[in-house]
């Protein structure tokens, strides 16, 4: 059965969201702290194989600030992040609650028959397993036959017949001896660290913290299989009887500063009858490894240097099976009127996806999808793709039916909000539209017979709600409202700005309307920064700001390597403009902000730039120098997100030390003449406070305005990632400092 088709034009349309009708004649509240503590976010966290049943967790950040961000990297901290569960009938549209309080639970999966759910719910201080019997309605722990503690990090996997469950337990001996390693960086007396050894010390605790001896436990009786000892697989999953499991290793060998070495890679069968030692399939050493199973477990698929391999595990090597198919054809190499290059005279493919079947593979490449008969090994394009990668809308396979029928992509525009589901008819190539709009979707679950679709839907303002379509339905329906007390609250709306910068990009960013917009006038407006924004959606940040009668705005820019200090000066000021252009924002009361990143691009931006009334950074750096090794608890990542990473320096600090300088904001601190206010939680084990610290005593030093708040409960995130009372301070804070330095309200210095 298929889905109902869209006709032409237009697309169909969603049934009206109660959320988004337009505000009661009444005044709505305000959009306040506490209102944001209780905000729930609904999401799919597991739909059964014909769509018929979902289970989804329901979670509030007010159910996130009882968390000690001093235990992170204690591997035997279980981080209280509770959530709700319940189970979603999708045909009735009946929910049950399967925890109607927040519990700490993780790892949800259905059994084959799509009859049994199981997770891992924290009591007394560990995971337990537990089942809900959907039809029954009933819930119970499973009392696993064994000493051994349930990994926190372990895979949940339920074997074909839906007898067995594939998990991960510690091994004896482990909480202790991985509470010991942690205390010894953190509480010793003495701490020594030696570079003889291979791994840094915290790389020592995070391999003790990856331990654990994968099992099958018996969802009947609780008893236990050990299957392997010496290993942590990665993406385990059973063959088609159950007879053997497949999974991949990341094997650390040392610390690693570069991303590229430090970790061997390989890919294994293991046997779960005979007992024989794992047999290898693929071993790459230190290139990683991405492979494609079929559903049959027996075969599986990869691109290497743009040819793409297939080994069944019958044979003993693996086969190419685009060796034919890579070269172009003389028409497409001669269109450019010039000799072609030898290196792009090949087609380059990527893996897609295997087909239910097993007899065709999705092979993407530049150019187009295509559809590759691995019996004939002939080779059918089913979708040309545009020739402008930066104006090529976004595709991605979500599904393909179980009788290879039909493909199911998301699509979405890149120049609009435009966005969706489409379906491709396998034969004919005829692509049909099922969904598209302006609306915000995710977590796309199609059913294997391609008759229910399952989707977390956002009208681009409000929060997610999960929504399902299928084929005795003319349109979709609405399985969730999580949030009915937000009908009285005055939500922000959210536009689509286009704008040029510097350099002539064309840039995207996200504009947020005051509550209470009245057209005709000016207001002020506050930016939050970052990197790339595009997609809406309910956003916190920028409903809290809006609240209080500005304007909300979050600018992209667009990096060059070795020079990203310049990003935000090139792109933030030029966006600002052309809403100050439309007459909407008062150019004399524009403020900034950003968290992590984003604080780090203010800092580097108020150096280079006075036109803004206000700034505030959020746990950002200020000296990248100090910050290389400043973050112990997250090992190397500081220098390699300088080196090679997010901060795209593109050299070490002693290849180009002025660089280093140069995306210094404390450097500079004598340039600033914005007044800054800066906020810090203690417990942050990505920017330490005492980064922040820096810029604080600079500016002082310099007889600057700055202020600097520091959270003891707080982590990465400052108020925002701390308790429920520090979150409202943080965001009071932030009010009362735009607010003064806009005009609106008295100023006083804050001890």
């Amino acid at each position: 059965m298929a889905l109902p088709l869209a006709p032409p034009s237009p697309p169909p349309a969603h049934t009206p969201l109660p959320l988004a009708t337009p505000p009661p004649a009444h005044a709505q509240q305000p959009f306040t702290p506490e209102i944001a503590l209780d905000v729930s976010s609904v999401s799919i966290a597991a739909v059964t194989r014909d769509g018929a049943r979902v289970a989804a967790t329901v979670r509030t950040r007010r159910d996130r600030t009882d968390v000690d961000h001093n235990r992170y990297g204690d591997p035997t901290y279980i981080s209280p992040g509770s959530m709700r569960l319940m189970v979603i009938d999708t045909r009735k549209g009946t929910q049950t609650w399967v925890h109607d309080t927040p519990a700490q639970l993780r790892g949800f999966a259905w059994s084959p028959d799509g009859e049994r759910l199981a997770y891992f719910a924290v009591g007394d201080g560990e995971y337990q397993l537990r089942i809900f019997d959907a039809a029954a309605g009933t819930g119970r722990a499973v009392a696993v036959r064994t000493e051994r503690r349930i990994a926190s990090s372990s895979p949940l996997v339920w074997a074909p017949e839906g007898d067995a469950v594939l998990l991960g337990l510690r091994p004896e001996g482990w909480a202790k001896e991985a509470r010991t390693a942690f205390v010894a960086l953190t509480e010793a007396p003495v701490i020594v660290q030696d570079s003889r050894n291979d791994f840094l010390a915290w790389d020592r605790v995070r391999n003790i913290a990856a331990r654990q001896i994968t099992a099958l436990v018996s969802t009947n009786d609780g008893t236990v299989e050990e299957v392997l000892a010496d290993a942590t697989p990665s993406a385990p999953g059973f063959s088609a009887d159950g007879s053997y499991i497949t999974y991949s290793t990341a094997t650390r060998t040392k610390t690693s500063y570069t991303r590229r070495d430090g970790t061997e890679y390989e890919l294994f069968r293991l046997d779960l009858a005979d007992g024989s030692e794992p047999e290898s399939l693929r071993n790459t050493g230190e290139e990683r490894m991405n492979v494609s199973w079929n559903d049959a477990r027996d075969a599986f698929a990869y691109a290497d240097d743009g040819s793409v391999l297939v080994r069944r595990l019958d044979e003993d090597e693996a086969i190419d099976v685009t060796e034919r198919h890579r070269v172009r054809s003389a028409v497409s190499q001669s269109d450019s009127g010039t000799d072609p290059d030898p290196d792009s005279a090949l087609i380059r493919f990527s893996v897609g996806r295997w087909s239910p079947s097993g007899e065709h593979l999705l092979l993407t490449s530049e150019d187009a999808w295509h559809l590759l008969d691995l019996q004939s090994n002939d080779l059918r394009t089913l979708i040309e793709l545009e020739e402008d990668d930066d104006t090529r809308p976004r595709r991605q396979l979500q599904g393909w039916s179980d009788d290879g029928r039909h493909l199911y992509f998301s699509q979405s525009a890149r120049d609009r909000w435009q966005r969706g589901l489409k379906r491709l008819e396998v034969a004919s190539g005829d692509v049909e539209t099922l969904l598209l709009d302006d609306a915000l979707y995710r977590s796309w679950s199609i059913s294997d017979d391609g008759s229910t679709v399952v989707y977390a839907m956002s009208d681009g303002d409000h929060p997610d709600e999960i929504w399902t379509t299928t084929t005795n339905m003319p349109a979709p329906r609405r399985l969730t409202t999580s949030n009915p007390q937000l009908d009285d609250v005055a939500l922000t709306r959210s536009e689509l700005v286009e704008y040029l910068d510097v350099d002539g990009n064309t840039l995207y960013g996200i504009l947020y309307y005051p509550a209470g917009y009245v057209e005709g006038r000016t207001y002020p407006l506050v930016a939050e920064i970052y990197e790339q924004f595009f997609d809406n959606g309910y956003n916190e940040n920028m409903n809290l700001i809006t609240a209080q009668g500005w304007f909300g705005f979050r600018p992209s820019v667009r990096f060059e390597e070795g020079f990203p200090g310049e990003a935000w000066l090139k792109a933030v000021p030029n966006a600002i403009n052309r809403i100050i252009e439309r007459g909407l924002v008062d150019p004399d009361k524009v403020g900034v902000y950003g968290q992590s990143y984003g604080g780090y691009a203010t800092n580097l931006l108020i150096t280079q730039t006075d036109r803004f009334a206000a700034a505030a950074n959020v746990s950002g750096k200020v000296n990248i120098i100090s910050f290389l090794g400043d973050s112990p608890k997250i090992t190397t990542r500081n220098y390699a997100a300088a080196e090679v990473g997010q901060d795209r320096i593109g050299a070490t600090l002693w290849e180009q030390p002025h660089k280093y300088i140069e995306h210094s904001a404390v450097m500079f601190a004598d340039r600033i003449e914005t007044p800054l206010l800066m906020l810090s939680g203690e417990g942050d084990w990505n920017v330490p406070a005492t980064n922040q610290r820096e810029m604080y005593y600079a500016l002082r030093r310099l007889g600057k305005e700055v202020v600097w708040v520091h959270y003891t409960a707080g982590g990465h995130g400052a108020g925002r990632a701390s308790t429920a009372a520090d979150f409202v301070d943080h965001w009071q804070r932030m009010f009362d400092w735009f607010a003064e330095h806009f005009g609106e309200k008295e100023g006083g210095a804050v001890s």
